[in-house]
């Protein structure tokens, strides 16, 4: 298998190690594998992968889940074809042999889309059995309640051309639900003819849709349903169940969880030099620019909401649902008057900086007649702690702009303010010096949005210098202190009084 190798964090905060994956995949594939191996050794995919199935395959041979050598061999194989095509993978307690952690298997609906626009429910039958059957052995065919479910209904959705706010989007879930529940009680009907049954079948999801926009996708669901009803009896309680994506979903490229809808046609996204961008989603590279902008806008809420109760029948398990929607926003207040004339632009602007060696993103919004909205700054070096408080800033920035509040006022509270990172600036010709970020940033928005020339470059190096708070020649010396002379003994006797 041809690898490519880089350095992968599993998240902002860790170190990076050093990660061997397949060359089809991309580096969100490296910090989800960075974050499931064990340790801080180097992870090498093909063996990190084999570290769990092949003793997998084999523990299922001893249970007697496995007939023999070649259904060990042929299990494994599965496996590892649906790793490397993305199309399932387990929970990191599997990755990381964690008998106590919580063991599930997820399916990434999007890659089981046709190349002429359907979908393979033959082969998402097939991996729903491989999935079930996995976690039976990793459990020691011993627990009820198995976790089995699905991720990003809203790629798969885009993918066939149907808006998550459809009708025919919601017999599209709905029918997926009931072929993923379907194939897996028919796999515990099999599992149950190997070990014994220990549940009646009992089924009480309702019909699939009768039809759907995916050819065979109904007549799929409903042969999966009828071949669960036929089994003798059950192995397990429970199968299917959708809980919130953790790196297993990352790993597979899926980019939203369960029925979840998507977020827009783009991402933000670090380039190779550690920057931020914004970058199209997968789901909008496979619909193309012209539909994306369509098919995966942010739906409203009470779309989110009928596509639950479509899909919620054929699980187990309770889904996560959708936060209460938010109470609208107030209007904003009008600008006064009084605000001067700035420079129209249609969509607002993006500059790419470094201050005192630290990377510095800062992107802005305008409205249609030029007036800065909104602002962001994003950093790549800095703690979690460091870069939460500049956003929650920056929120408060954007939420005065748009109450009326003059850029002005933010200019004079923020330019020259002092804290590090500071120091020279590379990337910003009219900018040479920063006492810090912030000063940078809104001396930055005073040129580009209020045609201010009067906010100069400290003069001195020492005023960009990072962490200073005054001159030098300001500091006034607190240690070494002179300390009180002690007192002799004849002194501390006559301080003594004799009480009685």
């Amino acid at each position: 298998m041809p690898l490519w190798r880089l350095r992968a964090s599993p998240d902002p905060d860790s170190p990076p190690r050093a990660v061997a994956l397949p060359v089809a995949w991309e580096e969100e594939e490296a910090s989800a594998l960075a974050a499931l191996a064990p340790g801080s050794a180097p992870v090498v995919f093909p063996r990190l992968a084999e570290g769990w199935i092949a003793p997998l395959a084999m523990r299922g041979r001893k249970l007697g889940l496995l007939a023999d050598a070649a259904e060990q061999d042929a299990f494994a194989e599965a496996l590892r074809a649906l790793l490397l095509d993305r199309r399932g993978a387990p929970s990191p307690a599997i990755w990381r042999g964690e008998a106590k952690g919580a063991a599930r298997f997820v399916l990434n609906l999007p890659a089981f889309l046709e190349a002429g626009g359907g979908f393979d429910a033959a082969a998402y039958a097939r991996a729903v059995a491989v999935g079930v059957r996995a976690l039976d052995i990793w459990t020691g065919a011993r627990h009820a309640r198995l976790s089995l479910g699905f991720a990003d209904l809203a790629g798969l959705l885009a993918g066939l051309g149907l808006r998550y706010d459809s009708a025919e989007a919601r017999a599209v879930g709905a029918a997926v639900a009931a072929l993923t529940r379907g194939a897996a009680e028919a796999e515990s009907g099999r599992l149950a003819d190997l070990l014994g049954a220990r549940e009646p079948v009992c089924l009480l999801a309702p019909a699939p849709p009768g039809e759907t926009p995916v050819p065979g996708l109904a007549a799929a669901a409903r042969a999966a349903l009828d071949a669960a009803a036929g089994c003798a009896g059950l192995r397990h309680q429970a199968l299917v169940a959708l809980v919130a994506p953790d790196a297993a979903e990352r790993l597979l490229g899926a980019e939203s969880g369960g029925f979840a809808p998507a977020g827009g046609p783009t991402r933000f996204s670090l380039d190779r030099d550690g920057w931020v961008t914004e970058v199209p989603t997968r789901a909008a590279l496979r619909v193309g620019r012209a539909a994306a902008d369509a098919l995966l806008a942010p739906p409203p809420h009470a779309a989110w909401v009928a596509m639950a109760q479509a899909v919620s029948p054929y699980l187990h398990a309770a889904p996560p649902m959708p936060v209460a929607e938010a109470a609208p926003a107030r209007p904003p207040v009008p600008l006064p008057d009084r605000a001067p004339a700035m420079p129209s632009r249609p969509t607002g602007g993006v500059w790419r900086v470094s201050v005192g060696g630290h990377k510095v993103v800062l992107r802005t919004t305008e409205d249609a007649a030029g007036r800065l909205t909104e602002m962001t700054i994003a950093l790549s070096k800095e703690g979690a702690a460091y870069r939460s408080l500049m956003e929650a800033m920056t929120q408060a920035v954007s939420i005065g702009l748009a109450g009326g509040v003059a850029l002005d006022h933010y200019v004079d509270a923020y330019a020259y303010t002092r804290f590090g990172p500071a120091g020279a600036v590379e990337g910003d010709p009219a900018i040479r010096r920063a006492t810090s970020v912030l000063d940078w940033a809104f001396r930055r928005l005073a040129l580009d949005y209020l045609g201010r020339r009067d906010l100069a470059d400290p003069v001195e190096a020492e005023e960009a210098a990072n962490d200073t708070a005054a001159h030098a020649a300001a500091q006034l010396s607190l240690l070494p202190m002179d300390l009180p002379e002690a007192p002799g003994p004849r002194a501390r006797r006559k301080q003594l009084k004799l009480v009685g």
